[in-house]
């Protein structure tokens, strides 16, 4: 019976340590990671603040743990459906697509939250800094070593350096969130299919547009 009891309270206290780092990533992909308060989610979540930071102990490792959480739901919907499609151009498109589609279907109401986290924390040292600096740099990585892959088995038809086609790559889709989130500039995405389509060649240019048309619909 104390082993059920156990297990229970368990369960119990992952899910709702799950449903305070929902909320603590749609707050800080809008206000930042810096307006995230123990106090703000027992009053949002209408939990005491002591049950919150029972979770955390600290704002630091609330922080932390937020980044974790936004982690996971970015590799979910962005990098692990990619690995559907065969290596090269394919799953750079698809890595391309996903990330997108992550900014445009609104997962976080701030948009995407690796691009408001950089920009708050650019310019802070610290374990929350680095962490995120972390995770964005292998996310570059991860797109320059497709690139370099296509070059390699000639699906890539430029001489470009892979490092410089993932910056401008990744500044595309960087780009579309800044205008979807400042000027509710939806054709950002389509714009931003466009420029990417043209940047990987025509056989891509070609899917992007049939993917811009369906969402114009």
């Amino acid at each position: 019976m104390t082993q059920v009891t156990v297990l229970y309270h368990r369960q119990r206290a992952s899910k709702t340590r799950k449903e305070i780092l929902r909320t603590s990533m749609d707050i800080a992909s809008a206000e930042g990671l810096e307006g995230l308060s123990i106090g703000r989610l027992a009053t949002e979540l209408q939990m005491s603040k002591t049950g919150v930071f029972a979770h955390f102990g600290s704002k630091e490792q609330l922080q932390l743990a937020t980044v974790e959480a936004a982690k996971q739901v970015f590799l979910g919907q962005v990098v692990q459906p990619s690995f559907a499609h065969p290596r090269g151009i394919p799953r750079l498109r698809g890595m391309l697509e996903n990330w997108i589609g992550y900014v445009e279907r609104i997962v976080f109401r701030g948009g995407c939250f690796f691009a408001a986290a950089s920009a708050e924390f650019d310019s802070r040292p610290g374990s929350v800094r680095d962490e995120i600096a972390s995770l964005t740099k292998a996310w570059l990585i991860a797109l320059q070593d497709e690139i370099a892959f296509a070059r390699s088995s000639k699906q890539l038809k430029i001489d470009a350096d892979p490092v410089q086609v993932a910056f401008e790559l990744h500044a595309y889709v960087q780009e579309a969130n800044w205008a979807f989130k400042l000027f509710n500039d939806k054709s950002a995405f389509s714009r931003t299919r466009e420029a990417i389509a043209g940047y990987i060649g025509s056989p891509s240019r070609k899917l992007f547009r049939q993917q811009s048309r369906k969402r114009r619909r």
